[in-house]
């Protein structure tokens, strides 16, 4: 197997371990890196790289790829990864950006400790070049404590923003809240807040 070979199988199972952080957080022994770029035999070009490091903290990697045809249509994607004695984490994300001016573009991270907390994220946005955009985030926490979190977001050009969410304790008191936000209308909220037995309860300012 030759030298760059090695190397990219390398990087690839550093990718595997699990999120996001930069090679030196891991105090690496052991680092290895590898970019380049070519012309496509349709007149585009590509390009990527990726990177990994190992060390007595865990082990980290990341990678990177991005490809323009001809006609100016550009895409690529990223993602990374980290595992360390506290936890994992990872990333990834894809995007397009076309040459009529429209895009596209999603991703999604998530981690988790070594207690026991994890969270997670997923999100998108796309244009449609003459002005028009829409897109939405997706997120959930879980603590360790046994706190939870989810929450949505949603919005589009001419339709305004909305956001809904929902909060419990480890007790079991909750609270689930809305958001919405259009231009002319103003915003409005609402919340509501329920104690460990599930009864309806004021909700604290």
């Amino acid at each position: 197997m030759s030298r760059i070979n090695r190397r990219i199988v390398y990087v690839a199972l550093l990718l595997t371990a699990g999120a996001v952080a930069q090679p030196q957080d891991v105090s690496a022994q052991v680092r290895e890196r590898v970019a380049g770029s070519i012309t496509t035999s349709e007149g585009g070009k590509a390009a990527g790289s990726a990177a990994g490091a190992a060390g007595p903290r865990g082990a980290a990697g990341r990678a990177a790829v991005v490809k323009q045809d001809a006609e100016g249509n550009v895409q690529g994607g990223s993602g990374g990864a980290v595992v360390t004695q506290q936890g994992a984490a990872g990333r990834a994300g894809r995007f397009q950006k076309n040459a009529d001016g429209s895009f596209q573009r999603e991703g999604a991270a998530a981690g988790g400790t070594a207690a026991g907390g994890r969270a997670a994220t997923t999100g998108s946005v796309s244009g449609d070049g003459q002005g028009g955009v829409a897109g939405g985030r997706r997120s959930a926490v879980q603590g360790a404590a046994g706190g939870q979190y989810q929450g949505e977001t949603d919005y589009a050009t001419g339709e305004g923003v909305q956001h809904s969410n929902t909060a419990s304790t480890a007790s079991g008191a909750s609270t689930q809240g809305t958001v919405s936000a259009q231009q002319g209308s103003g915003i409005s909220r609402n919340r509501v807040c329920y104690n460990a037995a599930g009864e309806q309860v004021d909700c604290p300012n």
